[in-house]
């Protein structure tokens, strides 16, 4: 009887959350300086971009990569989708305080110059750019042998919101119902463990497995969803207690909101086939993915429960109520015995 093999995790993978927020705390621990006068952080914590004092309005700032979902755009030949996912990773947690994204730049490392590269991850840098109606102002290119081997992109993203109007998680109270936004697949977050499935089972990216809509390796480059068009649409006329860009942490991220209470998400929309491949392969257990994967759901928005049912209609494309604020400490999901305490 063949011998049943350990199940894989995130951290085995060579990524430990824990170990990069304690790595988070110690750096920022060291950021004490404040500058005087306008342009000032805002003082408000746990959100997914920093807010920048500037008058009537705050400013949002915030930086994020597309991580080793490159390595398959690499190994693939394949680049012009991860310019949409550099795109989303930072749009996505700008429209989480209400704040509409309006300028971008990006960066780009590279072990040498390659136009066809660099020409392909800009058609998808365009196409997320007009997704979210965010322009791109500016970016860099450097070109370095000794450091890097291959590409790497990230970038930044300005956004504005009215100081009256910014989300911040402070409102939600217990009976708020969760709304979950679907996904459009495992986006740019637990790549490296979904990149081990794959190499402990002999997959190769080309491989179709039954179920998915072409091969593993197209599967995984499908872009990150952008939310902004339908989240702002719905902040016009309803009020949002919290959003939640559900990104890497999986479930977790919703802890950054409010300490508290509890968020149950007791009915979670339905997972992609690609997870339950990676589930199946890895031997994975429920815990590991829902902290690890987003598992079909890309982002969720907090508000009243009389609100709920206009909420949906406003953000359509499969958005339903997942869960409501209970009494309690944490995130997890009732409905599949998860419980997660902090970040």
């Amino acid at each position: 009887m063949p011998q049943r093999k350990t199940p894989m995790t995130y951290a085995k993978a060579g990524v430990d959350i824990d170990a990069k927020s304690a790595a988070i705390a110690s750096l920022v621990k060291q950021l004490r300086y404040r500058r005087s006068g306008r342009g000032r952080m805002m003082d408000i914590k746990g959100q997914f971009t920093s807010l920048i004092d500037f008058g009537d309005v705050a400013l949002t700032l915030c930086t994020d990569g597309v991580g080793t979902k490159l390595l398959i755009a690499e190994a693939m030949n394949k680049w012009d989708t991860v310019g949409i996912d550099c795109m989303a990773m930072n749009v996505n947690d700008t429209i989480c305080v209400g704040a509409e994204p309006i300028a971008f730049v990006d960066y780009i490392a590279l072990d040498r110059p390659n136009p066809e590269v660099t020409e392909a991850i800009g058609m998808g840098l365009q196409a997320g750019a007009k997704m979210s109606d965010c322009e791109i102002v500016g970016g860099e290119i450097a070109v370095l042998p000794e450091m890097v081997k291959g590409v790497d992109l990230s970038g930044s993203c300005l956004g504005f919101v009215d100081k009256d109007r910014i989300v911040t998680g402070a409102d939600i109270e217990i009976g708020d119902v969760i709304i979950g936004l679907p996904s459009s697949g495992v986006h740019s977050n637990g790549m490296t463990l979904a990149r081990r499935v794959l190499e402990r089972n002999g997959i190769p990216l080309d491989q179709k497995i039954p179920g998915l809509r072409g091969s593993v390796g197209e599967e995984l480059l499908t872009p990150t969803s952008i939310y902004v068009r339908q989240v702002l649409k719905l902040l016009e006329g309803t009020q949002v207690s919290g959003m939640v860009d559900v990104t890497g942490g999986g479930l977790r991220n919703f802890v950054r909101l409010k300490r508290d209470v509890r968020f149950d998400v007791s009915r979670p929309l339905t997972p992609q086939p690609i997870f339950k491949v990676l589930q199946g392969l890895g031997g994975i257990e429920d815990r590991e993915m829902y902290q690890t994967f987003n598992m079909g759901m890309g982002f969720a928005v907090i508000l009243r429960e009389d609100d709920a049912k206009e909420a949906t209609r406003v953000l359509a494309k499969g958005a339903r109520v997942v869960g409501s604020v209970v009494e309690g400490e944490g995130v997890g999901s009732s409905g599949l015995d998860l419980d997660y305490s902090s970040y």
